[in-house]
């Protein structure tokens, strides 16, 4: 069960990221799982009007980050040690991405989690991402 609230993790987010937090709402918190909203503005857009590759990545990044701070606490030093995205089509124009995430995995030191990236108001995803997250141990 989740040990961090919506609440709890916009605070942390805030606190620590404040750059990241100005994009990112925190819709949900569950077991294993989080939704993340990321706010679009021109700044995330690349030529064409369609949100960046990078926008993506950080989208996934964050949420598996939060969803691991969720279960574990705030363990700000847990790091990102691999990922794999797949862009499947292109996000709908200047509308808010939606990053459904799921963890797969929360160990002691390993945390592997899913992340499927939606236009808000979309039923098919834009984008799938895999994230792996390696956290600090205990002292």
């Amino acid at each position: 069960m989740p040990v961090m609230t919506e609440q709890d993790l916009d605070s942390f987010l805030a606190r620590e990221f404040p750059i990241v937090h100005q994009d990112i709402r925190i819709e949900e918190v569950r077991d294993m799982g989080v939704r993340v909203r990321l706010v679009v503005e021109d700044r995330h857009l690349r030529p064409g009007g369609t949100v960046s590759g990078p926008t993506m990545f950080t989208l996934a990044d964050v949420s598996v980050y939060l969803a691991i701070l969720a279960m574990i606490g705030p363990k700000g030093l847990a790091v990102t040690t691999g990922c794999s995205l797949d862009f499947m089509r292109k996000p709908a124009a200047r509308t808010d991405l939606i990053g459904e995430c799921q963890m797969l995995k929360v160990g002691r030191v390993l945390a592997v989690g899913d992340v499927l990236i939606y236009s808000d108001g979309e039923k098919a995803p834009v984008a799938r991402a895999t994230m792996t997250y390696s956290i600090p141990p205990e002292r």
